[in-house]
């Protein structure tokens, strides 16, 4: 007889069949589908357990929603769409970019993000009209947007997702984090709360606004990313996510699950202008805390150190003999700030605030902006080398930059000095117009070379070389050598750019 097809395999067989499917459908007496005869062959209590578990499951999976639906019903009436007229004496152009894109020319930037939601040039004569979205965060009218949505408005109106139009006035507006507070006059407006968890990687996420002018739209995807940082500003940390978004939504919620707003819907990823599943959202906790100000006062302040801050390459660390590359480097403390008060020198790396490690520039600029002005901090840093602690009281961000002139670009004498390994030349500053009488200036920056691809461009002035003050040529040459002779892989140079100071590492195997 052939063991295969023998009565007792074609019924064990047939038996561990049913069971899988009856185990598939979650039927719970899976026991009674087993012959007693089969003894040992088969778990039976085992298979009964798991048959239960996995019917339990399946039940649970059974009584989660399907689809967005409820969730969107119960959010999408908080969302409105806002319509901003502006005057303005008129302009030639004619292209959307130069509306959108809030990069400097020629930036890295430049050609691939694009803000959506920005005013628009209408053919008619000296009227701007700009469309984006909002959500009411309370009955009484409150509404959050963007900042570029609203900045410069003439007048504001409002649709909400009934259709009913209102007018509505600007609270307040936050361009460093691009958020704005607007009110409806009224009352009972449907509205939606912020999330109090940060969203994880791979969250689910909804998206809702007025893109393209359409009305109410509701697009979904997952968290692709956070902590992202476009360029756009110093306090970047934005929540990425693949939810198609355009044009018209901006200043409009993204959505968890459970239907609370985990961020405000800002830019795109975009060569083309349309979404292509990358968009930025700033962070539930972010909002929150602008919000806050603006409507308590119509303004933002912020803690403020004093001091410009690049980040620690590992150039600069080499340089620097750092044995990581992380805090936050001081390239120039300004004058009667708090960090000239409590001793913080040009070349210090800051890396802590209150005991949180700081993990680069940026973050150090995040955590003391969420500080309020007169908060006393203490900052662990390294200075000359060695650690140093020191505690300061917080003064208040300025709300614009002062200005500096920029020295000439163009030397009125003959370079002194060519350096053809580091692709630049130079002169001392008290020769160059422009160039303030301290240090020495970059006349020349050949193209691809070392000091081009470092970021030195022609009218920069050099400070220091190694932590060393320079008036001449000669002494950027001596510099290089004591660097060499020290085995240093890269040296260090202090430059003035612009109006702004920074830390340049130039690899010595060049020069």
């Amino acid at each position: 007889m052939d063991g295969n097809n023998s009565p007792f395999r074609r019924s064990l067989s047939a038996r561990r069949v049913a069971l899988l499917a009856t185990t598939i459908v979650g039927v719970g007496a899976a026991a009674l589908l087993v012959a007693p005869n089969l003894g040992p062959q088969i778990d039976l209590f085992g298979a009964t357990a798991q048959a239960q578990n996995l019917s339990e499951k399946a039940g649970q999976i059974a009584q989660k929603p399907v689809g967005f639906a409820d969730i969107v019903a119960k959010v999408k009436p908080a969302v409105i769409s806002v319509q901003v007229k502006m005057e303005t004496k008129g302009s030639t152009s004619s292209g959307d970019d130069e509306q959108q894109i809030p990069f400097p020319p020629n930036s890295p930037f430049e050609r691939f993000f694009r803000r959506f939601g920005m005013p628009d040039l209408n053919h008619g004569p000296e009227v701007i009209t700009g469309q984006g979205s909002g959500f009411f965060i309370s009955g009484d009218g409150y509404a959050v947007t963007n900042n570029h949505v609203v900045q410069d408005a003439e007048s504001v109106k409002v649709t909400t997702d009934d259709g009913k139009t209102y007018s509505a006035k600007v609270i307040g507006t936050d361009p460093r984090t691009d958020l704005a507070l607007i009110k409806v006059d009224g009352k009972d407006f449907p509205y939606v709360k912020f999330a109090d968890a940060t969203p994880r990687v791979g969250d689910w996420v909804l998206a809702v606004g007025n893109p393209f002018g359409l009305g109410g739209t509701v697009t979904a995807g997952i968290v692709s990313a956070r902590g992202r940082d476009i360029g756009s500003g110093p306090y970047d940390d934005f929540i990425q996510i693949d939810a198609p978004v355009n044009k018209g939504n901006s200043g409009g919620p993204a959505f968890d699950v459970d239907g609370n707003v985990i961020g405000v819907n800002t830019a795109i990823y975009s060569p083309s202008g349309g979404s292509v599943g990358i968009a930025f959202a700033i962070p539930a906790d972010t909002v929150q805390s602008v919000v806050e100000q603006l409507r308590e006062k119509g303004s933002v302040t912020r803690g403020w150190i004093g001091v410009q801050i690049q980040p620690v390459t590992p150039d600069i660390a080499d340089s620097m003999g750092l044995k990581q590359a992380t805090g936050a480097l001081v390239a120039e403390p300004q004058p009667d700030s708090p960090a000239v008060k409590a001793g913080i020198k040009s070349g210090d790396v800051i890396t802590s605030v209150n005991g949180k490690a700081v993990r680069d520039a940026r973050q150090l600029a995040r955590l003391i902006g969420t500080m309020a002005p007169g908060t006393s901090v203490t900052l662990d840093l390294i200075h000359n080398g060695e650690q140093k602690t020191v505690t300061l009281t917080l003064g208040t961000l300025p709300n614009q930059k002062e200005a500096a002139n920029e020295p000439s670009k163009h030397s009125d004498h003959g370079s002194e000095v060519n350096n053809p390994k580091l692709g630049f030349s130079l002169a001392p500053a008290d020769k160059v117009s422009g160039a303030g009488g301290k240090g020495v200036v970059v006349t020349a920056v050949a193209e691809g070379g070392v000091a081009a691809d470092h970021g030195l461009q022609v009218g920069d002035v050099i400070l220091e070389v190694g932590g060393k003050a320079v008036v001449t040529p000669d002494d950027v040459n001596k510099g290089l050598s004591d660097a060499r002779q020290e085995g240093k892989h890269s040296v260090l140079f202090r430059v003035k750019s612009g109006g702004d100071t920074k830390f340049v590492a130039l690899p010595l195997g060049n020069a």
